[in-house]
């Protein structure tokens, strides 16, 4: 089923699939990822909440000579901070639960992105801040609203060894060596796209 087919026929409150359907993909170097399409139903709504309700905020770097604005917009919920949509909550507790024997702790906090159209994205980057430069870890993240390609290549540079559309409550998992091996994006692009809100679950310590 498309994605375009599965949001239409996702009707009443937002819901989660089963993990165990998730997809691995060995990546090398200890790094894998798990896909799930789809696995938050009733996303579009999740989405359109988000969107509204979330204190986004704009961020500006220094880059070279020039402060520039991030390409997209933030918000964070640190450890013990509610969450916007109690779906989130869910989904935090059942991906801490389902993935406990492999990582061997829960994942505490929540980083939002929000792709307003295909001019936003995020460069190529790992995780690495904290405990994700030294060890193995994960980070979970959900997408809603318009798909989005997320890009993976391995640390360093080189061809994009997986390109993955991510969307409408699909699901990805990124784990073992992943933030530390390869480095990952959501790339510019000239094509007419809806907005997108990234929801990415963490550990203690890693950003």
């Amino acid at each position: 089923m498309s994605h375009q087919q599965s949001s239409i026929f996702a009707t009443g409150a937002p819901g989660l699939g089963d993990l165990t359907a998730a997809c691995r993909t060995h990546l090398g170097h200890g790094a894998w990822i798990d896909v799930l399409p789809g696995w938050l139903s009733g996303s579009d709504d999740v989405y359109e909440d988000l969107a509204e309700h979330v204190p986004w905020r704009e961020e500006r770097r220094r880059m070279f000579d020039d402060v520039v604005a991030v390409p997209r917009l933030l918000a964070h919920y640190g450890e013990g901070e509610p969450l916007p949509h109690p779906v989130l909550a869910e989904a935090r507790e059942r991906l801490s639960a389902h993935y406990a024997e492999e990582l061997g702790e829960p994942f505490t906090t929540a980083g939002l992105c929000h792709y307003r159209d295909g001019r936003d994205s995020v460069a190529w980057h790992g995780d690495r801040i904290g405990r994700g430069g030294t060890h193995d870890t994960m980070v979970a993240i959900v997408s809603l609203g318009a798909p989005r390609p997320l890009v993976l290549r391995p640390r360093g540079g080189g061809p994009t060894a997986v390109r993955q559309p991510l969307g409408h409550g699909d699901l990805i998992v990124m784990g073992g060596s992943c933030q530390r091996t390869w480095d990952h994006a959501v790339p510019k692009t000239r094509a007419e796209v809806g907005g997108r809100i990234s929801v990415q679950f963490r550990t203690r310590g890693v950003r």
